[in-house]
């Protein structure tokens, strides 16, 4: 990896991470286009600098997670499912986040479906209090975020709605969620560096030390940035924008991938 693509990658990571329209499925078309090699490294990083990201609600948020013990609980509940599934389907799960054409096409999908999500979710009740019920609900649908593509904040907010919550609320649950989820996949993917004797010198070699420091310090930047203007403009827009957005992005992927484009730009 030369230092554009880390920027670029680390910038594509923080927009999309929190906004629901696939941080994964981006990163996979970015690679692509910008001829990334395939490598363990480049597989970790774009695993790694999710920290960073993550990093960027914990500071946004700071006082949410020092409110009380029953917060982790929830938290706990919701990241169950997830936990559960990943460890046991994970070189499953790896083996999509290789296949574009699942990307392009969960793209459209999803943002059909994001199309009619406000009309058929957005009904609230007075009552906004997740309880652990609603958090293990919401763990279960992110789950299906699993498929490259879906998006994992699109999958634990429309959980959230599908439980009476509100846009916002969701959201900011979703935001939360991510914490744990997104922290055990980046230090899983260490621990499994560190362990492997023929991949242990890639997280401490100087460059690639060096690449990791600076990928996560963009994406919390940039997370920041993405996180206080997708809460503003969900609450006021919905989600009919973010749908139109995959589908437009989903159909040029399939466009350019049916007739044999290498989307290659660098």
């Amino acid at each position: 990896m030369d230092w554009l693509q880390v920027i670029i990658i680390a910038i594509v990571e923080g927009l999309t991470e929190f906004l629901p329209i696939s941080s994964t499925g981006h990163m996979i078309i970015v690679e692509r286009l910008l001829n990334v090699p395939h490598s363990e490294f480049v597989k970790a990083f774009t695993v790694i600098i999710q920290f960073g990201a993550i990093l960027s609600v914990v500071v946004l948020y700071y006082k949410r997670f020092i409110h009380s013990i029953r917060f982790y609980k929830r938290l706990f509940v919701a990241f169950i499912p997830a936990a559960v599934l990943g460890f046991a389907f994970g070189s499953d799960i790896d083996k999509l986040l290789e296949n574009v054409m699942v990307v392009a096409i969960m793209l459209v999908i999803g943002g059909i479906f994001m199309l009619f999500v406000d009309k058929i979710f957005n009904q609230p009740s007075k009552n906004q209090r997740i309880s652990y019920n609603k958090a293990f609900i919401i763990g279960l649908c992110q789950c299906i975020a699993m498929i490259p593509g879906v998006s994992r904040s699109m999958a634990t907010i429309v959980g959230g709605m599908s439980q009476k919550l509100t846009r916002k609320n969701a959201a900011e649950f979703s935001f939360f969620l991510a914490v744990p989820t997104m922290f055990a996949a980046s230090a899983y993917e260490v621990f499994q560096l560190y362990t492997n004797p023929s991949t242990q010198s890639l997280l401490f070699s100087g460059n690639h030390l060096k690449i990791l420091i600076v990928g996560n310090v963009i994406a919390f930047i940039v997370a920041m940035i993405a996180i206080k203007f997708f809460i503003n403009f969900l609450t006021k827009y919905g989600f009919k924008a973010f749908g139109y957005y995959r589908i437009i992005v989903g159909s040029i992927l399939l466009i350019l991938l049916l007739t044999g484009s290498n989307l290659t730009i660098l």
